[in-house]
């Protein structure tokens, strides 16, 4: 894919700093809201390597909304049952997730894997559909806020002057350097590890193999990468003070060590990186203007697969907010509530991959992210009373399904609200304007019965019997304007 840098704007209504899946995803939103976005990338293109290549069935749901599932289906497949290898011989299969089968309120159940460089592709050719792009090769260097914007430099082009901008530049963030935002956390596993994209030769694609540790030696495992030649292999070493050799020699020599396949088995080193798995987040994800995102607010071991996934939903959680505040529906404090939502949804899934990282727990539901919500927050209003805890409540996402000829994951895909009246006599609409589509549904034991209203990025955000206080609640977030 040819990678063009776009024009670099001297005045944008949010700079985004950082080209990975976060920022891609955050300028996908924007952009469909017709906000303009300026998204700069320090390097001269799209990140290489396979490294997040678990997508989560949340993730799936934005990326319908975003419009980019298609792709991201042709392009991936599910994860692959593991063989254990001991002295050159297949003892058995492992399953390393819990099976969850797809159901009517969950379309998209089970991980899919992807190359994150691929994921990143696909967001990059949505974001050039939308009419946005990348500006390369501009490294961050500088920002300046002021009551009304932010200014930026950079080690090379003009500064830029922007309403807002987000940090979503990575774990070593720039921009949250620049803020003077502490991160606090812990080291998960003192030993090092590596991740290289290899191809390789002598291994069926059928599964994925894991050479489990032998001999005071670490784990090994190869991931066969849907749609191309690819082998992400994954190795842990037990002494904290190696250095993994990085090098076609080095991996070579890893190969021939671990496995039963000899040195030239390995043909080709793409990519790779070493690192120490930890587990941290930003002391806070604003600063003014200035809002942390991705592995810029939280750092995950890659164990539980969900630091690309919580990054996209944090994306996803600021774009529809920036939107309302940019376009003037909503007042600035619209924008606290991303830190009051994210915040605590990124500390419970730092925890989860921690866990799993430590063999303390399998992955499975949790992993999914499914589960997650805002309940509680200032954002939620649930005026219903008596509901038992697994009712669907405000704060809650809002599940898919199929009534009266009308699939609801239609209906919520886009840049809107959505007024639902679930088994109710409610006239509507309720709300006028062009930020709300209302839709009655019959009873539905997924939503029981009410009105909800849903947020642009599918949680409800308010829930009642009857549809009293819900025009002040509009008012409130930006629908009516």
């Amino acid at each position: 894919m040819q990678l063009n840098s776009v024009k670099e704007a001297d005045v944008t209504d949010v700079l985004v700093v950082g080209a990975g899946p976060t920022g891609l995803t955050l300028a996908c939103d924007l952009a469909r809201r017709g906000v303009h976005a300026l998204v700069v990338e320090r390097a001269d293109r799209l990140f290489p390597g396979s490294r997040g290549k678990g997508i989560q069935p949340r993730t799936m749901e934005v990326f319908d909304d975003l419009g980019v599932l298609d792709a991201i289906r042709a392009h991936g497949g599910p994860y692959p049952v593991g063989m254990i290898w001991q002295d050159g011989k297949r003892q058995g299969e492992h399953r390393m997730f819990d099976e969850v089968a797809p159901t009517e309120t969950v379309p998209y159940a089970g991980s899919w894997m992807v190359p994150q460089w691929r994921t990143q592709e696909i967001l990059f050719a949505r974001l050039r559909e939308l009419g946005g792009g990348v500006a390369f090769g501009r490294e961050l260097t500088g920002l300046t806020q002021e009551t009304d914007g932010v200014t930026a430099t950079f080690t090379t082009g003009a500064p830029v002057r922007a309403r807002y901008a987000v940090a979503a530049d990575g774990g070593r963030s720039t921009g949250r350097r620049l803020l003077g935002v502490d991160m606090t956390g812990e080291t998960v596993d003192p030993n090092p590890a590596l991740v290289a994209d290899v191809r390789i030769t002598g291994l069926d694609r059928d599964n994925l193999h894991v050479f489990p540790p032998a001999d005071g030696e670490g784990f090994l495992v190869l991931w066969p990468l849907p749609g191309v030649e690819d082998f992400q292999l994954a190795a842990s070493f037990e002494d904290p003070a190696s250095t993994p050799d990085l090098s076609l020699d080095g991996i070579r020599k890893l190969i021939a060590t671990r496995t039963h396949l000899a040195p030239d088995a390995v043909t080709e080193v793409r990519w790779a990186s070493d690192f120490r798995p930890r587990a941290a987040m930003a002391d806070r994800f604003r600063e003014g203007r200035v809002f942390l995102a991705g592995d810029a607010a939280h750092v995950h071991s890659p164990a539980g697969g969900q630091g690309l996934n919580t990054s996209v939903q944090d994306a996803y959680n600021l774009g529809w907010k920036l939107g309302a505040v940019l376009r003037g529906d909503a007042p600035d404090s619209l924008l606290d509530s991303y830190e009051e939502e994210r915040l605590p949804v990124a500390a419970e899934m730092l925890g989860l991959s921690t866990r799993i990282h430590r063999g303390e727990t399998r992955r499975g539901e949790a992993t999914q992210q499914l589960g997650l919500g805002y309940r509680g927050c200032s954002l939620t209003v649930e005026t219903r009373t008596g509901l038992p805890a697994d009712a669907l409540q405000a704060g809650d996402r809002a599940p898919d399904g199929t009534r009266g000829g009308v699939r609801l994951f239609d209906v919520f895909r886009g840049a809107h609200w959505t007024l639902v009246a679930v088994g109710t006599e409610v006239e509507l609409p309720l709300l006028e304007g062009d930020l709300v589509r209302p839709i009655r549904v019959p009873a539905y034991e997924a939503y029981g019965s009410g009105v909800f209203l849903v947020r642009p990025d599918g949680y409800v955000g308010w829930a009642g019997d009857t549809a009293e206080g819900l025009t002040e609640y509009a008012t409130r977030v930006g629908v009516l304007g």
